[in-house]
């Protein structure tokens, strides 16, 4: 799994670049400039959307432009995106039309949406169909795709080529938050209210039957009288947190997703009644799994656990709220979306964790990343690789307290303090070095220099160590990484430590297997040693044939081969 940990998603800060025109077929003309674009970009913080492999079929001065981005589909084969200009895009296979251009042939090039030019998105979602569920910035509704089961919820079951407004019973309400399951769909009302449609063999769209709903009828019953905050979609289940921090499900629980200790449907909203006493903000869905967080930063799982998706260190499906157990910081947002089996969460401190199905591996306990976004684990780690959520940038040129210390970082014109490596200089402030790091704590209180002088490490490594302090994460090769392993270690930076170990594992092969195995002895990696002697231990033949294992340590090589005997690896 960890072959293909990414670095954490940074968002990129507008710039001047040359706007791509359309041309008569919503194609990208790059060789025409737009002049009065330019201004707008240079306030625009640009979204890296590049994780995503559909991306790879857009230019670069395409992916410059993207403000908000959807990507779904069975495969992750399909995504919608808007511009800086507010126009809308969309690519990929187009399977029962859900791109919503009239036709269902495939594109490998960017086509303009026009049917909703002009159109704000305020939140978007998606099914298995795939179909879509789109509500604008003035509340109204637009659906399109596979509609089998009515999930458009425009009183047919033909699918839908073309975005529809959505009108019935949602007239006179605006819309702000929109979910969908495999085939059903949710909305939520500024006014608190819930409306659902489509598929309700397992009464998911709340009705007190199992008839499909070919139009959106309010959802009520224990709801009636609650203001609903947050809604999201399993499988074929739903969910909807209410302002006083209650619970309610209905729909398929064939596997406890809905947190009720048993494994019968709802065919009405029903309350978690294990949470009383625990208020809760969020809600999240997987494909058969629930994940809720609470007013005070802790999250609990309930449901299907075949890959680890509960967090609980088993594979035991779980009928009852549990908690999940991922640092002492509080847990700030969790992520999951009903076509993958993956979880995730980030802290208040920014640190981005992910357990269940990763690349096909299951992961049965939170697992740091360094990742700076939950979205980067939908990229690199779900399948499909889709996002959890609409991706979005606002366009108001803010930068919070720790983009703008990224910026800051190496920056001479506001820097107070040199550091001279390898005759290179890196530029720092003082207070933030002694704000972030013990070491500088001491080693700078009574300093008045301006200039220091290190020869201990290299340029790249101490380099990247400075940038961590501003950025929390690190750009460097995983070969790169053993020197900012012993730096870490000497300055006892234990959560750069493990960021470390984590990149060191990118970089192994059988011929460096021994040495990084060294390394993590030296260091007291423990986890890095672990990683290094299971794979010695799996490609044991090549290994004992590279140079570093006749050139090992002979208290190493001892140790090995007894640590090796005990996991039975010399047996015939």
């Amino acid at each position: 799994m960890e072959d293909h940990m990414e670095e954490e998603l940074f968002l990129l800060y507008g710039k001047s670049v040359k706007m791509p025109v359309k041309d008569e077929r919503g194609g990208l003309d790059v060789s025409k400039a737009v002049k009065p674009v330019q201004a707008t970009l240079s306030s625009l913080k640009m979204l890296d959307v590049g994780k995503w492999p559909i991306f790879s079929l857009c230019s670069e001065e395409e992916l410059q432009l993207v403000r908000q981005a959807c990507v779904f589909g069975s495969a992750g084969n399909e995504v919608l995106y808007t511009t800086v200009n507010d126009e809308i895009f969309v690519l990929g296979t187009n399977c029962c039309g859900c791109l919503g251009l009239g036709d269902v042939q495939s594109t490998i090039e960017p086509r303009r949406l026009d049917s909703l030019s002009g159109k704000k998105i305020a939140c978007l979602s998606y099914g298995s169909g795939p179909h879509v569920v789109l509500a604008t910035a003035e509340g109204e509704v637009f659906t399109w795709g596979h509609n089998g089961y009515s999930q458009l919820g425009n009183g047919t079951t033909n699918h839908g080529l073309v975005p529809c407004h959505i009108s019935t019973n949602l007239s006179n309400k605006q819309v702000i938050e929109a979910a969908c399951g495999s085939y059903h769909s949710l909305v939520l009302t500024s006014d608190g209210e819930v409306f659902a449609w489509g598929y309700n063999n397992s009464g998911q769209v709340g009705s007190g039957s199992t008839a499909n709903q070919p139009i959106p009828r309010r959802v009520t019953g224990c709801l009636q009288n609650k203001v609903v905050v947050n809604i999201a979609c399993g499988q074929m289940c739903s969910m909807a947190v209410v302002n006083t921090g209650e619970v309610y499900v209905w729909g398929y629980n064939g596997n406890g997703q809905l947190g009720l200790g048993s494994s019968g449907n709802q065919p009405t909203p029903c309350r978690v009644a294990a949470l009383q006493g625990i208020r809760v903000q969020r809600v999240a869905c997987g494909y058969a799994h629930t994940l809720v967080l609470t007013d005070e930063g802790q999250v609990y799982a309930w449901g299907a656990n075949s890959y680890g998706q509960l967090g609980t260190g088993n594979k035991s499906n779980q009928s009852y709220p549990t908690p999940v157990v991922v640092e002492k910081d509080r847990i700030t947002e969790i992520a999951a979306c009903h076509s993958a089996h993956t979880s995730a969460a980030k802290t208040q401190g920014g640190h981005v964790y992910m357990w269940g199905q990763c690349r096909g591996q299951s992961v049965t306990l939170p697992h740091l990343t360094h990742f700076s976004s939950t979205d980067d684990v939908f990229a690199c780690f779900a399948t499909p690789a889709v996002t959890w959520r609409l991706l979005s940038v606002e366009p108001d040129g803010h930068l919070t307290v720790a983009e703008s210390l990224k910026r800051e970082f190496d920056n001479p014109s506001t820097a107070d303090l040199r550091f001279l490596v390898d005759g290179k200089y890196i530029y720092a402030h003082k207070v933030l070095l002694k704000i972030r790091c013990e070491h500088f704590r001491s080693s700078l209180e009574d300093s008045e220099d301006d200039i220091v002088e290190m020869s201990e490490f290299s340029y790249p490594v101490y380099r990247a160590f400075l940038e961590y302090l501003y950025t929390d994460s690190i750009s460097l090769s995983p070969e790169e990484a053993v020197g900012l392993l012993d730096l870490a270690t000497f300055y006892r930076e234990n959560r750069l430590k493990k960021l470390c170990q984590q990149t060191i594992k990118q970089g192994i092969c059988e011929e460096n297997a021994i040495a990084l195995l060294s390394a993590a002895v030296k260091y007291d990696a423990q986890d890095l040693e672990e990683f290094c002697f299971r794979f010695c231990i799996n490609h044991l033949t090549v290994v004992t044939q590279t140079s570093g294992f006749a050139e090992m340590d002979h208290d190493l090589l001892k140790n090995f081969i007894s640590k090796a005997s005990r996991v039975g690896a010399f047996k015939n």
